[in-house]
């Protein structure tokens, strides 16, 4: 992985001025912003996973499924192990469980037309 990438630099960003931790955020959510990526990281909330199971929970062709997992991974968000011969994937941190979970929950509201809160 390169660590250069803005996206890779997202665990230290307290580190940065408030303008870099501002693009790396953007480069999370440019990535996010996709229904393919956006379906991996939620059920990789839900723990690690190989492609299958991957290809299974989103309903996206296989190639795909394996290209946006190499974006991701390329970009520090998911990380891999092996399993025998199957790559399985998993989050990075918590953090983006969350981030995702919350797109999630704005979702929820403007669906449903639920009140704001805090």
């Amino acid at each position: 992985m390169d660590t250069s990438t803005p996206v890779a630099d997202a665990d230290h960003s307290h580190q940065h001025s408030s303008g870099g931790r501002l693009d790396v955020a953007a480069s999370v959510l440019a990535l996010l912003a996709d229904r393919t990526r956006l379906a991996l990281m939620e059920r990789l909330g839900r723990g690690e996973a190989d492609v299958t199971t991957l290809v299974e929970a989103t309903g996206a062709a296989r190639p795909s499924v394996s290209q946006h997992l190499a974006k991701l991974r390329l970009a520090g968000l998911v990380t891999t192990r092996k399993d025998g011969r199957r790559v399985v994937y998993s989050l990075r941190h918590g953090h983006l469980r969350r981030l995702v979970d919350e797109a999630l929950n704005v979702a929820d509201h403007q669906i449903g037309s639920l009140p704001p809160h805090n």
